[in-house]
């Protein structure tokens, strides 16, 4: 579980309710059409813009940008160098018995593969549609986020305009000016509140997590093809230290 983005999340609230309570009037900023107008406009916009089940799977999105875990890239090369050890010793067969445990579905699958009887082509054409196809399930998530981190501050603005055309025809009435215009302020407040504490954070987050899973795949993809191959453990580790600056490469360095 990424604990950062529900640390960030609670306490970006919890500094703007803060500051809102010792300022006083905090009854003020509550108003529950401003809400609807802002947080409704924006959902609506975004179904417009996008299908209904790309719609529906921002939720496992947002959930991926919370719980998913990225393996270690240190566990990784280090299971990838013991496999290399086992198939040179005993066969891609003997490989089999080690699936079981592993919990990454691209991991099981290429070395479902390489138990198979695949070969390295073969393995890395599979396995290369699997990622194409998996950044651009990611790339429209990460989309649809931006779109509605830009769609609430918009419809903010759009409640701003219609509490001021509606404050303006009162004129003959100055004591609600000053209400009017704090009401009509607040759709811009709550638009830009949910932009930038929710949506676009959510949109980079899950555009780091994209670039990391993704290099995490090709370790595996050439991990996988380099035992396919019949590469020795050593070589396998130093094509996976490649994927990582030099200075960490000490830090995760596998033993044979």
């Amino acid at each position: 579980m990424d604990i950062a983005t529900i640390i960030g999340v609670l306490l970006g609230f919890v500094v703007v309710i803060g500051a809102i309570v010792v300022g006083g009037g905090w009854q003020s900023f509550v108003h529950v059409p401003s809400m609807c107008l802002t947080l409704g406009g924006m959902l609506c916009a975004t179904l417009i813009h996008f299908s209904l089940p790309q719609f529906l799977g921002i939720f496992s999105v947002i959930k991926k940008t919370i719980i998913s875990k990225i393996p270690s890239q240190s566990e990784m090369i280090q299971k990838m160098v013991n496999f290399a050890a086992i198939n040179r010793r005993d066969g891609a067969l003997a490989l089999e018995q080690e699936i079981p445990n592993l919990d990454n579905s691209f991991f099981i699958k290429g070395l479902q593969m390489l138990v198979d009887g695949r070969d390295s082509e073969q393995i890395r054409d599979f396995m290369s549609v699997e990622v194409q196809y998996l950044q651009e399930r990611h790339s429209t998530g990460k989309k649809i986020l931006e779109f509605m981190g830009a769609a609430a501050p918009a419809f903010g603005m759009i409640g701003t305009l219609i509490g001021l055309v509606q404050m303006l025809r009162g004129l003959d009435s100055p004591d609600a000016i000053g209400g009017g215009m704090a009401v009509a302020l607040l759709t811009t407040f709550y638009g830009a509140l949910a932009a930038n504490l929710i949506f676009i954070p959510l949109a980079g987050k899950l555009g780091i997590y994209s670039k990391a899973e993704t290099t995490t795949i090709e370790m595996i993809i050439e991990g996988i093809c380099s035992i396919a191959q019949g590469d020795n453990p050593t070589v396998v580790r130093e094509k996976l230290q490649s994927f990582m600056s030099q200075g960490r490469r000490e830090e995760v360095k596998a033993t044979v």
